[in-house]
């Protein structure tokens, strides 16, 4: 997994509720723990974007619900700062499910936009996004 160069907060902690924006078959997820995420003693993991989280399926498929599942976060509300100055934020939070932690996305087909940051770190999700921002 690559660095990301911008400094992108952590809006959203363990236990958030965040909606998929992919074709898999999950609608509403639960954010159970954030991969690789390092902190100290006492504080809740949180995710932002281009974020790696292993979740629980809250809403979708009845083949799908109660899966654990990993996904990639592609879209926060909370601003983050990119390195030439912009600031960028998205009307919603969102996720895409991927099938294994290289980041293969299980959908086929994205709504809505993409971070760059997500594009720069996971390849796979940037060959079926439509819209990067």
């Amino acid at each position: 997994m690559k660095a990301v160069k911008a400094s992108i907060g952590k809006p959203l902690p363990v236990g958030a509720y965040i909606e998929t924006c992919d074709n898999s078959g999950a609608k509403i997820i639960k954010i159970t723990a954030v991969i690789g995420h390092k902190t100290v003693k006492g504080r809740y993991p949180a995710a932002g974007v281009s974020d790696l989280i292993s979740a629980a399926v809250k809403k979708g498929k009845p083949d799908m619900r109660k899966q654990v599942v990993f996904g990639v976060i592609v879209r926060q509300r909370k601003e983050y700062r990119r390195p030439d100055g912009t600031r960028i934020k998205f009307e919603d939070n969102s996720v895409v499910i991927v099938k294994d932690k290289k980041g293969n996305p299980k959908g086929t087909l994205l709504k809505g936009p993409i971070a760059k940051e997500v594009v720069e770190r996971w390849p796979a999700i940037a060959k079926i996004a439509s819209v990067v921002v």
